[in-house]
């Protein structure tokens, strides 16, 4: 499947992009997955292993966090127009409400001192008292604070935590059994950093935020296989049911595919990002430690891929360029076979 977007995958893998990566193409009933590359290059090389779970970073905001509030918006429990402040108090502002954020459209100014220091209460606190900016409602910003405050709000209705409340709604239910906030085997666990101070990172999670928050992250902190992704990802192409689970509504997985940011040009839906096709969106999302999930519901494609792109070292510019380049790439092969 998709020779040409294979293809470049090899050659990224040529080129150090990262070491190795497990990707995989869903289209309908077919699925092939596909492992090149190693698992590590520090302390030393280690194959890449069937079953090995990624810190995904960043898809925790659409696999854990914006499900969640889908699922809590279905109960009647949230509106995407309530303001912030309704369910936490300490938030500076009414203007802010829960679409700004899961839409990255309330330009919270993020600088927080000492933010990697801090402890976690006193992290969440500092995170609750930031303030929209001047292009609040007006732009896309892209900022992890908004999905991390949306999980403070998941807690606040449930009295679980985001962690707690991702095992029992998304995980038990779609039998994503290896995946979770705290692996318990780190060598099951492709490594991410060689960290200046945390030496090679393994089955802890990248991100600094997360490190501190832990299962009350909403915007990092997933560990996961493949073959999870797999079981999330159908469960949204066939618009919200997979093996007789049904996680969200038909309806509401329909109104992921438009545009809740109504910014000129910066398509956003809830959490997830937005490419155009004609007059159809599909969803999209990335992770900073080299992840990311593609899904196309009204067709049932998909297309994710799982990388350490930060290992051996973290050269996210080049990255973009060329990930941007593979998307491009693999938007333009399921054209043409959607064409044929």
């Amino acid at each position: 499947m998709y020779p040409e977007t294979q293809k470049k995958i090899a050659e990224m893998l040529e080129g150090n992009v990262f070491p190795g990566a497990t990707y995989t193409f869903i289209d309908k009933d077919e699925t092939e997955t596909q492992l090149i590359g190693s698992a590590a290059i520090l302390p030393e090389r280690e194959d890449l292993r069937e079953g090995m779970l990624y810190d995904v970073a960043s898809l925790t905001k659409v696999i854990v966090t914006t499900t969640l509030l889908l699922q809590l918006h279905e109960e009647g429990k949230i509106s995407f127009e309530d303001p912030v402040r309704a369910y936490l108090p300490a938030f500076p502002s009414d203007a802010v409400t829960i679409r700004h954020l899961l839409t990255h459209t309330s330009d919270l100014k993020g600088y927080i001192k000492n933010r990697d220091a801090l402890p976690a209460e006193k992290l969440a606190a500092a995170l609750t008292a930031l303030e929209p900016g001047e292009n609040f409602g007006e732009k896309v910003v892209y900022t992890d604070t908004g999905l991390i405050l949306a999980g403070f709000i998941i807690e606040k209705l449930t009295g679980k935590s985001v962690a707690e409340n991702f095992e029992q709604r998304i995980k038990q239910p779609l039998a994503m059994m290896d995946s979770s906030y705290q692996p318990t085997d780190p060598m099951r666990c492709v490594p991410t950093q060689n960290h200046p101070t945390r030496g090679v990172i393994r089955g802890v999670v990248h991100d600094p935020k997360a490190v501190i928050l832990g299962g009350h992250c909403g915007s990092a902190g997933l560990f996961a296989p493949m073959q999870d992704l797999i079981r999330f990802s159908k469960m949204l192409l066939h618009f919200g049911e997979w093996e007789g689970q049904r996680i969200l509504r038909k309806e509401t997985v329909q109104a992921l595919l438009r545009d809740w940011g109504i910014v000129p040009d910066q398509p956003r839906s809830l959490g997830w990002n937005l490419f155009q096709d004609g007059e159809d969106f599909v969803l999209w999302h990335t992770g900073y430690t080299g992840t990311f999930m593609i899904l196309d519901p009204n067709r049932q494609k998909g297309f994710l891929l799982l990388s350490n792109r930060v290992h051996l070292e973290d050269r996210r510019p080049e990255w973009i360029a060329v990930r941007d380049e593979l998307v491009a790439i693999y938007l333009k092969e399921a054209k043409a076979e959607k064409a044929e």
